[in-house]
């Protein structure tokens, strides 16, 4: 395991920001910590990561114990902040040489490592601009060339794609993927984004400070998620067929959405109600319908 965390307690005053909570991260796993603003999420990265001190609980990244190991667990991790922490008014490569130069990378092994994060990363023609005339998206790419620098075998991304643009998405989800690929890196999401957390190997919902759900994707969805059916015709017909159903349903101005028992359950509205079926559609519950349902808050608006 690269993460291993077992009863977990943090507090500031009266809150309890990190409650009692455990979970395991596996190497080379995609592994997606979800909850709102305020449900425990930073306080935990910053605890993993040495630059909070956890009241409670037992804490190993990379095989060490973080009481014991602090500094030896720093430089096994890279971390990609939500806000950057690059020296805006300097040029990329000085930026990220002064950033090699803290893990020891001098001269001629900075300049390999530079040349080959840079291909990766695809910034070689802005190496020498200053950061404050990047786009978001360069920037972006430049945090995430600074927290890989040092090969970590850990790399923690905190809201890594927020605010970019669909591009500069693809292309970041594009080079994390290679690099858990080619060298097995482990990657420890925290997002916005449901359709990322989709993707990850196993994800662990944050509600409080408590942990209140964990497991696949699949898993979480089969739980946790309902079908729906939705229609785009025949919409007053259809409201009344799924109000004498007893099924939940919403209106809106173009569709009606009614919340399915399983997707089996399609047919049984078919054999009742065929004349309905002329401009529908069913869809399985996603990510973002797992986390109403075991949060009651939607991660899109908070």
């Amino acid at each position: 395991m690269i993460i291993e965390i077992e009863n977990l307690k943090k507090s500031f005053k009266d809150v309890n920001a990190v409650d009692d909570i455990s979970f395991k991260v596996k190497e080379g796993e995609l592994f997606a910590f979800l909850g709102v603003n305020g449900a425990g999420k930073s306080t935990t990265i910053n605890i993993i990561s040495g630059t909070l001190k956890k009241d409670a609980g037992s804490v190993k990244v990379c095989g060490y114990n973080i009481d014991e190991n602090a500094d030896s667990i720093k430089s096994e991790i890279g971390i990609v902040f939500q806000n950057s922490v690059l020296d805006k008014k300097m040029s990329v490569y000085d930026n990220l040489e002064s950033r090699a130069n803290l893990y020891g990378i001098f001269g001629s092994e900075f300049k390999t490592r530079l040349e080959e994060i840079s291909t990766l990363l695809d910034f070689k023609d802005i190496i020498k601009r200053p950061l404050n005339k990047l786009s978001g998206g360069q920037k972006r790419r430049i945090d995430i060339a600074r927290a890989l620098l040092h090969n970590p075998k850990l790399l923690i991304l905190d809201e890594p794609t927020t605010g970019l643009d669909p591009k500069t998405r693809i292309t970041v989800w594009n080079v994390i993927e290679k690099l858990r690929k080619e060298k097995n890196l482990t990657v420890f999401l925290t997002t916005h984004y449901m359709e990322e957390a989709a993707n990850a190997d196993y994800v662990v919902i944050l509600d409080g400070g408590k942990k209140v759900a964990e497991g696949t994707p699949h898993d979480l969805k089969n739980k946790f998620a309902s079908d729906f059916i939705k229609f785009y015709s025949n919409l007053n017909q259809a409201e009344k067929a799924l109000t004498e159903l007893g099924l939940p349903i919403k209106r809106e101005r173009d569709y009606l959405e009614a919340e399915l028992e399983s997707t089996a359950y399609v047919s049984k509205i078919f054999k009742l109600y065929p004349e309905l079926f002329v401009d529908f559609e069913v869809l399985k519950g996603n990510m973002d319908n797992v986390f109403l349902k075991v949060t009651g808050k939607d991660l899109r608006e908070v």
